[in-house]
């Protein structure tokens, strides 16, 4: 198989909310969309895939103009590329994209969905082997004012949801004061605390204190500390007695090792944009699970495609503990179709070949 082309253009849909972590806010995805075409020389057949190269600064380096050009770049080279093989598919990605892990799993993505196409199989499956599976996902409350955290808690318990990602990590008596609103709201929440590295151990510890005396159901902390702090990682692993996910700490396999060196998590969170696209997430699951670690898969700010993308690598990996594929129900519009039929948090990949996604006729 060969590329014959690469197309790259904005993703800029609008959110219903500001996305508020700890670290900065967006009010419009700033992603760049990504159509490859993608030819089986033996029978001539062509497929033409889609992927998301999702911005989320300043957790990405990238932001999308950096995105827009750096894969407008790499389209000029593209053309007759083979990527009849893995091994060979990475070689070229890292040649014209090592530099922009983001840019490279949007372009991944999108010849991964054009090769399983051109295979005839879901894309989890030529990933892993696996069928198309169901998967049941969180939600997430951004750091807003706590009534209106709550309010939006209620609003999302009726459409099913129950498990709460929470934002943390900007002010803490803020923080306990919404996990406190939130669970008198809904009293059958359970929460994934997500301090996008803003806490010290020594603030994380508080936080799980105080939600100890609330009597909160706390699943999971998810990157309590600075991405760098894996000594406070550690620290809270050993004392917040809740699963710690690192996130932002574990990028690659050398992360994951220093990690697990230290004991720094007990679970890592993967995403497309962070790893550099499908087959190193996978491949970062795998051995994350090897080592006894729960898994995460969650993304950016990404719409459905992102959200089905990152679905497929959940589906073949298999015996993940925390799904968080929930942004899509953040957007205000819905610029694709298909990918999964939802039902509040229940999530059914379809079955056809590739994503099974195609994008919606849309005015700019």
């Amino acid at each position: 198989m060969r590329i014959v082309s690469i197309a790259v253009a904005p993703l800029s849909v609008p959110l219903l909310e500001p996305f508020v972590i700890a670290s900065g806010r967006i009010d419009t995805t700033r992603a760049a969309l990504v159509a490859a075409i993608v030819v089986d020389e033996h029978s001539n057949a062509r497929a033409q895939g889609l992927g998301e190269a999702a911005a989320l600064p300043p957790v990405t380096r990238e932001d999308q103009p950096e995105l827009l050009d750096a894969i407008a770049r790499a389209a000029r080279s593209c053309s007759h590329v083979n990527v009849s093989d893995r091994a060979e598919l990475n070689r070229w990605l890292d040649a014209e994209l090592g530099h922009s892990l983001v840019a490279r799993a949007g372009v991944e993505c999108a010849l991964l969905d054009a090769i399983s196409q051109l295979a005839g199989v879901p894309l989890c499956t030529w990933l892993g082997g696996a069928a198309p599976c169901t998967l049941h996902t969180d939600i997430t409350l951004p750091i807003a004012n706590p009534e209106h955290m709550a309010q939006l808690a209620v609003g999302y318990r009726a459409r099913g949801f129950r498990a709460f990602k929470v934002k943390v990590g900007k002010q803490l008596d803020d923080d306990i004061r919404a996990l406190e609103r939130v669970h008198a709201r809904v009293p059958d929440a359970s929460f994934r605390l997500d301090a996008n590295a803003g806490f010290t151990a020594t603030q994380a510890l508080q936080l799980m204190a105080a939600a100890r005396r609330a009597q909160l159901v706390v699943e999971c902390f998810e990157q309590p500390c600075a991405a760098e702090d894996l000594e406070g990682m550690a620290q809270v692993t050993r004392e917040a007695g809740v699963q710690v996910i690192a996130d932002e700490s574990v990028k690659n396999l050398a992360d994951l090792e220093r990690a697990l060196a230290l004991r720094a998590c007990s679970g890592v969170n993967l995403k497309l944009a962070k790893s550099g696209g499908l087959l190193r997430a996978f491949e970062l699951g795998r051995h994350a699970q090897a080592r006894g670690l729960s898994l995460m898969c969650g993304g950016m700010v990404e719409t459905r495609l992102g959200m089905s993308a990152m679905a497929h690598v959940a589906c073949a990996l298999g015996n993940v503990q925390f799904i968080d594929l929930d942004t899509a129900f953040l957007l205000a519009q819905e610029r694709f179709e298909g990918g999964y039929t939802d039902d509040g948090p229940k999530l059914q990949l379809r079955s056809g070949s590739g994503l099974a996604l195609r994008e919606l006729t849309h005015t700019a």
